[in-house]
């Protein structure tokens, strides 16, 4: 499993679904119809993905660490 980042390619509106598609080995699309149809349940879903997009860092950030790191 990768490390839990939101890329900076392939995201659609925070990169949320695309991070945790890459993380567990699914599509994206997969994600984001898994993410939608919890939508419909009751929950504090949407208030995750908000969590979670500011939490997350971006790809960009964590390989430019990682560079200084060296």
């Amino acid at each position: 499993m990768s490390r839990l980042a939101r890329p900076t390619q392939g995201r659609m509106i925070g990169g949320v679904c695309a991070a945790l598609a890459r993380r567990f080995g699914t599509s994206t699309t997969t994600m984001r119809v898994i993410f939608l149809v919890s939508c419909l349940l009751p929950g504090p879903q949407f208030l995750l993905y908000i969590a979670l997009w500011i939490l997350l860092p971006s790809e960009d950030k964590v390989q430019s660490k990682a560079q200084a790191a060296w």
